[in-house]
């Protein structure tokens, strides 16, 4: 009888044991079980951007990113104006509602919206370096450096502005007076191309894509004669010949930083794409608007000297131009040489 007691003990104890291990089975798998769901940073969705671009030169870098904003493509979606003169972009940068966020401009006005709004508008980055040709009509050849242009009549457009300064700048760099040994005659590339390509004049100063236009549609009665960004980097004087910008209003900076990085990675992307696809984008260009045809476009943009200068590479490339314009005018730069506010630094 002891017996079966002794071993009906030890059977209850057994079960007891297996009932407890099932029962805290469950429980040490609970505590030794990791979340597995990780926090996720939320990824940027992209801003509506108004922006403004010129038509010519200064607004062929962006043909890409205007073209994929249109077609869903871009981070940031754009509402842009393709303007025909700087003026216009003025009046919606500084206009009471802000009409626009980002624009391109020509450098000087870069630096003269940053004095006058004190300092609501500043630099987001540089873009097309020297534009400018000096053409000779006639089937001339006489024309090989700026020293010729001695005792000619210079029809050129950019009058008080980049164009002007730049021209006055070189003629007296290489020992002319720019009032005294020549004379300049100011008019719009039209007229100028219209009259070099008749032979009613026989010297103009033009950027391309015009120049582009002038000498293709002259059959070679019209041929460059002086690239003036080759003229200028001959000075060798410390500065780039830097003609554009990308300006945005502050306020806009401040409170919106993440579209104006999206913003600065897809021009940038849209700079190296034209650069590198002149066909296509000759194409791009004319459709928005910003060249007259496509054929002119392809042949003007390896002349255009596109770049992407943004963040601290902005100041060594502009500031010793924004010096040689204050020397020759301190309105061209709004009256005193901009400081370093000038430029968007994140």
């Amino acid at each position: 009888m002891m017996k079966m007691k002794t071993l009906l003990a030890a059977v209850l104890a057994g079960a007891l044991s297996l009932s407890l291990a099932a029962c805290s089975g469950p429980k040490a798998a609970e505590t030794t079980t990791q979340p597995t769901d990780q926090p996720t940073q939320e990824v940027f969705q992209g801003e509506n951007v108004r922006l403004a671009v010129l038509s010519g030169p200064t607004g062929i870098g962006a043909a890409k990113l205007l073209s994929g904003s249109d077609n869903g493509d871009t981070v940031n979606h754009y509402t842009y104006t393709v303007a025909s003169d700087n003026n216009e972009v003025v009046a919606g940068l500084t206009a009471a509602d802000g009409e626009y966020d980002i624009a391109m401009v020509a450098s000087n006005v870069a630096a003269n919206l940053y004095n006058k709004t004190q300092g609501d508008v500043k630099i987001l980055a540089l873009g097309t370096q020297g534009v400018l040709h000096i053409l000779e009509g006639s089937n001339g050849t006489a024309i090989q450096s700026m020293k010729d242009l001695k005792g000619k009549t210079i029809y050129a457009t950019g009058q008080g502005a980049n164009p002007e300064y730049i021209l006055r700048h070189l003629l007296t760099e290489n020992g002319l007076d720019p009032d005294k040994d020549v004379e300049i005659v100011f008019a719009d590339a039209t007229e100028i191309s219209a009259k070099l390509i008749s032979g009613e004049i026989e010297t103009a100063m033009l950027p391309v894509p015009a120049a582009t236009a002038a000498i293709a549609q002259s059959k070679g009665s019209v041929r460059d004669a002086i690239d003036l960004t080759t003229a200028w980097n001959d000075l060798d004087n410390g500065s780039q010949l830097i003609m554009s910008a990308v300006v945005a209003r502050a306020d806009f900076l401040a409170e919106h930083p993440q579209a104006v990085d999206a913003f600065l990675e897809e021009y940038e992307a849209s700079v190296t794409y034209v650069k590198e696809n002149p066909e296509e984008a000759g194409q791009l260009v004319a459709d928005l608007g910003i060249a007259p045809s496509a054929a002119i476009a392809q042949k003007a943009i390896p002349q255009c000297n596109l770049v992407f200068l943004s963040g601290e590479d902005m100041k060594p490339a502009i500031s010793g131009y924004y010096e040689v314009l204050y020397s020759i005018d301190p309105t061209a730069v709004g009256g005193t040489l901009p400081d370093d506010d000038i430029y968007y630094v994140p």
